[in-house]
């Protein structure tokens, strides 16, 4: 498969840079399941851009009044 555009990845660092966020944050995100979606390549991670923007997108919100989603029991 081949593509008009090269997919872009960010490290920890560069993606806690990005968000003003500190690496350790991301790591425990990734330890509970939370945040973007990462690749992990010989212990190394990375995160593609196009997940990262996903991820933003999710998280987009009008206002503080706008409800977060709460998991379902069930």
């Amino acid at each position: 498969m081949t593509t008009n555009h090269p997919i872009k990845h960010l490290s920890q660092r560069e993606l806690s840079v990005r968000w003003t966020v500190s690496p350790r944050t991301l790591e425990r995100w990734r330890w509970l399941g939370e945040g973007p979606r990462y690749l992990k390549i010989g212990g190394r991670v990375a995160y593609r851009l196009e997940d990262i923007e996903a991820y933003e997108s999710e998280h987009m919100r009008a206002s503080t009044a706008a409800a977060v989603p709460t998991p379902r029991v069930a």
